[in-house]
Parts: structure tokens; sequence; C-alpha cells
């Protein structure tokens, strides 16, 4: 019994000891005092500072060492780093992929962002981001048959975008989200590709969002991107009682099929 408490007593410890040394390393950030490339204070006198056991620092500044928030230099000490947003991708991956209907909630996200960036894109976004949009809207037109390469070249269009808004948090933000818009991309485009129309659809409205953001014309990029969002889902909806249809006709098929047939009834009676 004694060690059953011990144990939830040092799991309570570590567990209030890793907050401590988060907050202290988001406050000391936020307020300036530390930076990117600053050493920490040596492990003894952090301990002391934050009121922790030295096993339960290490373990915190591990577990930030794992998401690259610090870097733990044998002989130096712990550096502060910018964490790298593949590495919260993968992490908000992990947590979105467990819940229900995650193409759906990720699409919500996705639409909130780029309405604020393409705003942005069109009051802030330079000759080079302009190229990166071209370049994309010309992988769409080379790819448009195609659903796997079609759906990449669609992300990077979007994704071009929110570069040209050039806001470091939203950029952040989006990346950190990327995998899964790519998931959605790829699922979307792989439904639609046969519905009558798409090839129109996606190469022109491309092309007139790209006119906008090159005019920085901010209300008809957002007006376009609103009906580019719309008429993508009714595609998808097309999609969906096309691929309803097929499956209910092949079903008759099937079950036509295992009807005996006229002949062979007549023949059974016969013998």
């Amino acid at each position: 019994m004694s060690t059953e408490i011990s144990i939830t007593r040092d799991e309570v410890e570590a567990k209030g000891g890793y907050e401590r040394v988060v907050t202290f390393l988001r406050d000391q950030l936020l307020s300036g005092q530390l930076k990117t490339g600053d050493c920490l204070l040596p492990e003894r006198e952090l301990a002391l500072r934050l009121k922790v056991s030295r096993p339960v620092l290490r373990e915190a500044l591990r577990a930030l060492a794992m998401i690259g928030a610090v870097e733990i230099r044998h002989g130096v000490g712990t550096i502060v780093k910018r964490p790298d947003v593949s590495t919260l991708g993968e992490f908000f991956t992990f947590v979105l992929a467990q819940q229900a209907d995650v193409i759906d909630d990720i699409m919500e996200a996705r639409v909130a962002i780029e309405h604020h960036a393409i705003r942005l894109a069109c009051r802030r976004a330079t000759q080079s981001d302009f190229d990166r949009i071209a370049d994309a809207l010309g992988l769409i037109v080379e790819t448009i048959h195609e659903a796997e390469a079609g759906g990449v070249a669609d992300f990077k269009f979007h994704e071009a975008i929110v570069r040209a808004a050039h806001s470091p948090t939203l950029a952040s933000i989006y990346g950190s989200l990327s995998s899964l818009m790519m998931r959605s991309h790829l699922d979307r485009r792989e439904k639609i590709i046969q519905v009558e129309g798409i090839d129109a659809f996606l190469i022109d409205h491309h092309r007139l969002i790209f006119s906008a953001v090159v005019a920085r014309d901010a209300p008809k990029a957002d007006e376009l991107l609103t009906r580019h969002f719309e008429i993508g889902a009714d595609f998808r909806r097309r999609a969906t009682m096309l691929v309803s249809g097929a499956s209910k006709a092949a079903d008759r098929s099937a079950a036509k099929a295992a009807e005996p047939s006229p002949i062979a009834s007549i023949g059974r009676q016969d013998s």
C-alpha cells in the first residue's frame, strides 16, 4: 500500500515539476529574457529556482527537447531552440487523427485560415510570391487528370497564398496542419476527378483567384475564395451521388444475375 502511495506522489511531483519547467521557459521567452540560442541556467541552479528535483528537471528538459524547444548539449548545457513546424505538425496529426470526421474539421480550419491569408496576401505579396503561386497554378494545369499529383498541386497553390500573407503565425498554424490538409486535398481530388466539368472549374477558378491576388483586389479575392469552397463542396456532393448511384446499379445487376432464368426453372420442373 505504501509503495502505491509513493508512486502516486512521484507522479504528481513529476507532473507539477514538468509544468513549472514549461511555464518558466514559456514566460521567459514571452518576456524576452530568453531568446533562441540562449543557454539555460545550470541544472542545479535551475532545479533550485523552480523548486523541482533534478531528475524531474531532466525529464522535463528531455520532453522539451523531443518537441524541439531546447537542445541538450553535453558539456555545454541546455540551449533554447526554435521548434520546427514539422514537429508540431506530427503532434497535431496524432491528436486530430483520433477524432471522427477529422477531414471535415480540418476543412473548416483551412477555410478560416485561407480567408484571412488571402486578404493579407493582396497587400503583402511580393513578386517571388506571385511566381510561386503561378508555378503552383501551372502544376494544377499539368496534373489536371491525375488524382494524386493534382491534389498535391492544389495544396501547393493554396499553401503559396498563405505564405504570401507573410504572417508567421498563420504560416505556422497552416504548416502544422499541412499533413492533414494534404490528405484532405488528396481525398477530395480522388472523389471529384470523375465529375463532369471539374477540369474547367479547377483551372479557371484558380486562375481567377490568382489574378485577383496579383491585382491586390482583396474583396474580390475573398469573394472568389468563398465561391471556390462552395463550388468545390457542390462537386463533392455530386461525386458522392455518382458513387451511390453506381453502387445501387451494381447491386441491382448482381441481384438480377442471381435470379434463376425462366428456361432453367422450366427444365427443373420437367425433370
